[in-house]
């Protein structure tokens, strides 16, 4: 077991449980720092109370008195609270530093072991294919991050010949100090999550925290064709390696003539590859940069790439019913991922969308709705996108409940040949937990239909 160097922090408060700040409580406490836990809405008797109060934790639930940072010297704060939150404010008007776990991670494990990615979308998709590259090549790694699994948790127990594949949101990079991966990739860059860093600038800073401790040793693997990605990458002191699906990139990964490159070998002909999608085509370019960087077999990568079809609630194929094809991409929670999902087909499309609404204009989907042949609308947002349908002349546009619904008047109004496709272009959070869970309620209605 992995134990915390160079912390030198003798009172900590987590702020937050769920997974990240109970991951985060466990590990402190088994390294003998003394741990106060405030969060607001679990119960004072639940079992995971029980639990670190048995470990040694003092823990305070059910509201956050401005006592409860009297005498700590540092705050780990769940990624999903706010700044604007009463005791981060506090802790900031008091010069108390405030980290996520993250920054805990890189103090339990070398950073040459460390791979971080992050981007606005493609994440996941990314992450995942590297992991699969790297297992498939027979390098031994372990996966964690935004992805699911708390990465303290993981770095850990991590072994001295594992890498750690980390999936980073701006949520969780907005609070690091010393955090370095060797290898970081910035897939791109694109206006999401205001409600959270206020402006685009500090949206775009909480990223950038992802190469800023790196130096010429590191690398960092980036989007040249994001023309944002390439300006605010002139900040960084690591070894560069470019991807790009439209220009030759001779120190990096490339398409030219229909087949996959990286400086200048052939990797695989896009022909062979299974993934769906113009924006995949970037994923993958990142994925086996990072993924040969580590150690990864351009056997092995061949391999995932001719077998991989996609993540879940991420573009993927669900099911063929009567000649209709359906896609769930519930994790379409901006309008960049939408648009690039409905740029991934040809075919007569049907869009399901709708939910949170971020105060966004929806305009800039216009361009790409001409082969939306309707649209199905629920949440929030539902009104806004009637008026996006009207601009864009669609005709069949139906407001609904909820995503069950619009699964079966999706279905109601579409003909042999149409893709039914869940983007919805916003959070789930008006309706649903999460997107996973509204991504589930559409499988769900989808297997109901066939």
């Amino acid at each position: 077991m992995n134990e915390l160097k160079n912390f030198s922090y003798k009172h900590v408060l987590v702020l937050g449980l769920a997974k990240s700040g109970t991951a985060a409580a466990k590990v402190l406490l088994q390294n003998n720092i003394k741990v106060r836990v405030n969060d607001y809405n679990t119960g004072e008797n639940s079992k995971i109370v029980e639990e670190l109060k048995s470990q040694g934790a003092e823990v305070i639930v059910g509201s956050h008195p401005i006592s409860i940072l009297e005498d700590i010297d540092v705050v780990v704060k769940n990624p999903g609270i706010h700044y604007d939150n009463i005791i981060v404010l506090e802790a900031i008007n008091r010069k108390i530093p405030i980290i996520t776990e993250v920054e805990l991670t890189s103090m339990l494990a070398s950073n040459h072991d460390i791979i971080g990615i992050t981007g606005s979308n493609g994440k996941t998709t990314t992450t995942t294919l590297v992991a699969e590259m790297l297992k498939r090549s027979g390098q031994k790694m372990k996966l964690a991050g935004n992805i699911g699994v708390a990465s303290i948790e993981v770095a850990q127990n991590l072994e001295g010949n594992e890498k750690l594949v980390l999936e980073l949101s701006s949520f969780q990079l907005m609070g690091i100090q010393t955090f370095r991966p060797n290898v970081a990739a910035l897939l791109n860059l694109f206006e999401a999550h205001l409600d959270y860093h206020g402006t685009v600038d500090n949206y775009n800073r909480a990223k950038m925290n992802i190469f800023k401790n790196q130096t010429e040793s590191d690398f960092l693997i980036y989007n040249a064709d994001d023309p944002i990605v390439r300006e605010v990458i002139k900040e960084a002191k690591s070894t560069l390696i470019p991807f790009s699906a439209k220009t030759v990139q001779p120190d990096g990964a490339y398409v030219l003539d229909g087949e996959i490159y990286f400086k200048g070998e052939k990797i695989i002909s896009l022909t062979e590859v299974v993934l769906v999608g113009e924006h995949n085509v970037e994923n993958i370019l990142a994925a086996l940069s990072i993924s040969i960087l580590n150690g990864a077999t351009k056997e092995g990568i061949q391999f995932v790439l001719k077998t991989f079809s996609g993540v879940k609630h991420r573009l993927q194929f669900v099911a063929k019913i009567n000649e209709r094809l359906f896609y769930n991409d519930s994790k379409a929670t901006n309008i960049l991922a939408t648009q690039k999902a409905l740029t991934s087909f040809t075919q007569p499309t049907i869009l399901l969308a709708g939910g949170l609404d971020r105060g966004n204009s929806f305009d800039s989907l216009l361009p790409d709705l001409k082969h939306v042949k309707a649209m199905i609308l629920f949440g929030e947002t539902a009104p806004k996108l009637v008026g996006l349908a009207k601009k864009a002349n669609i005709n069949i546009v139906v407001k609904v409940k909820d995503v069950t619904e619009a699964t079966k008047v999706a279905f109601e109004v579409s003909e042999k040949g149409d893709v039914i496709l869940l983007s919805p272009a916003c959070a789930s959070w008006d309706q649903y937990k999460t997107f996973e869970e509204r991504g589930d309620m559409f499988i769900q209605a989808v297997h109901i239909l066939a």
